[in-house]
């Protein structure tokens, strides 16, 4: 039997109208909408089709966004100057920065920079410190999508075997805090893990965010395993996530397609935390 297909496409359109409805409340209000800043050095073309992408939801959903376009020669002073700028404006609600930064600037000193009120993709230390405490204010936008997507299977986390292939940062160590919240047992994997096979045979749910094809086999992935793929690998103009999808599918009890699983949950999220950082202000008074 063939596993079921999460739809990130259809669960992000719902976080969407949900966030738009709430929009259209407060400026029924006669207040302004959330803002968000977008920050995009140099012309990869990936990370421009990623802002494009995030600047169409806020258009959809009713979210200001002001896009800034920087040359990859920027320097790190510049770039500080004008996250200083932006914490500082009362207008912005939302800071992104997008990702890889030219390897002339230090990425962390960066993030470091932004106002942890205004961190909506939940990088800063003070966001992901909250959610290793499971008091998240910000939380990563992958790993919370990805949380989405579980929570709305019919299925019990607390108890289930969690294995996260990666230990990066922005998805896999986020990841892992995100399944402990809900009291899952987490493995997490990263380069110097051993017996990976033997491993990924053992997890009830798999989220694979390695960023590499075919690291995982299909014949490791164990029967009802719930398989999410946050893997990118661009391969001749086409998208291919980490595992091979049409195996893998004979195997596992739910899997996400790639593209069109987990990131499209990754920007509804960020529409969600960029309200939420819009909210808080007002609250704080």
């Amino acid at each position: 039997m063939k596993a079921q297909i999460m739809d990130g496409k259809k669960i992000a359109a719902s976080i969407r109208t949900k966030i738009k409805n709430q929009i259209t409340k407060i400026t029924k209000k006669g207040m302004r909408p959330p803002a968000l800043s977008t920050i995009l050095l140099g012309n990869d073309a990936a990370s421009h089709i990623y802002i494009k992408n995030k600047i169409l939801a806020c258009e959809e959903v009713g979210i200001q966004s002001h896009s800034f376009l920087l040359p990859k020669n920027t320097t790190q002073k510049k770039l500080l100057k004008l996250i200083h700028e932006l914490n500082h404006r009362s207008d912005i609600d939302g800071i992104l920065v997008q990702l890889p930064l030219p390897s002339s600037i230090q990425s962390q000193c960066i993030i470091e920079s932004i106002d942890p009120k205004k961190d909506v993709d939940g990088f800063h230390p003070y966001n992901l410190g909250r959610l290793a405490q499971f008091h998240p204010l910000f939380r990563p936008c992958t790993p919370y999508g990805v949380m989405e997507l579980l929570q709305a299977l019919p299925i019990d986390l607390p108890g289930k075997h969690a294995v996260v292939i990666g230990d990066s940062n922005i998805v896999g160590k986020p990841m892992m805090l995100e399944l402990l919240m809900k009291r899952c047992t987490v493995t997490l994997c990263h380069r110097a893990t051993k017996n990976l096979k033997n491993i990924v045979k053992e997890a009830d749910i798999l989220v694979s965010a390695i960023g590499k094809r075919g690291i995982i086999q299909s014949a490791w992935i164990s029967k009802n395993t719930v398989v999410i793929d946050v893997g990118i690998n661009r391969i001749k103009n086409k998208v291919y996530g980490d595992i091979d999808f049409q195996n893998a599918q004979k195997r596992a009890s739910w899997i996400t397609p790639v593209p069109g699983g987990v990131g499209p949950m990754t920007v509804a999220m960020l529409l969600k935390n960029t309200l939420v950082a819009f909210q808080k202000k007002y609250t704080r008074g």
